[in-house]
């Protein structure tokens, strides 16, 4: 498979892994080290993917991944999350206010990453990957409801 891919994080040792793994697979790997400079590099590398940390300085992702919608030359470009952030609130509120991304936490399996990129880049598996997505929303819309009654039963 071939594309250019934009791996944003703010550690440089995920840019390094992220960067391994999707060159391992035919892809071009730019990397950006934290939300404006994501913002300058999409403008400048136009790539066909981004896999784009939450937690960093000056932007975090979700306001780069808010820009980018809003922008009808960026707006189609697909999203790879990939965060820290283990929290089933954020998570959720995440993929139910961006709707085409992808939610990966670390430590994350660089397979894993490997085959999002490859479904979300391929028309053809696209499909099956939004039916999945819509599994996992719903999975997690659950799991989050069951919390928030636990903590009110306590």
């Amino acid at each position: 498979m071939t594309g250019k891919i934009l791996a944003v994080d703010d550690e440089p040792s995920i840019v390094r892994l992220v960067t391994a793994a999707l060159t391992a697979r035919g892809y071009e790997v730019v990397a950006a080290h934290d939300g404006q400079d994501a913002l300058d590099k999409v403008a400048l590398e136009k790539p066909d993917l981004i896999v784009l940390d939450i937690m960093m300085p000056r932007m975090d992702g979700r306001e780069v991944a808010r820009r980018l919608s809003k922008n009808p030359v960026t707006a189609k470009i697909p999203i790879v999350f990939l965060s820290a952030i283990g929290d089933l609130d954020s998570q959720l509120d995440t993929l139910e206010e961006l709707k085409d991304v992808e939610y990966l936490t670390k430590p994350f399996d660089v397979r894993e990453l490997g085959d999002y990129v490859d479904a979300m880049l391929d028309p053809a598996k696209r499909a099956e990957l939004a039916r999945h997505r819509s599994r996992q929303v719903g999975k997690l819309r659950t799991m989050v409801e069951i919390m928030h009654r636990r903590r009110g039963t306590t």
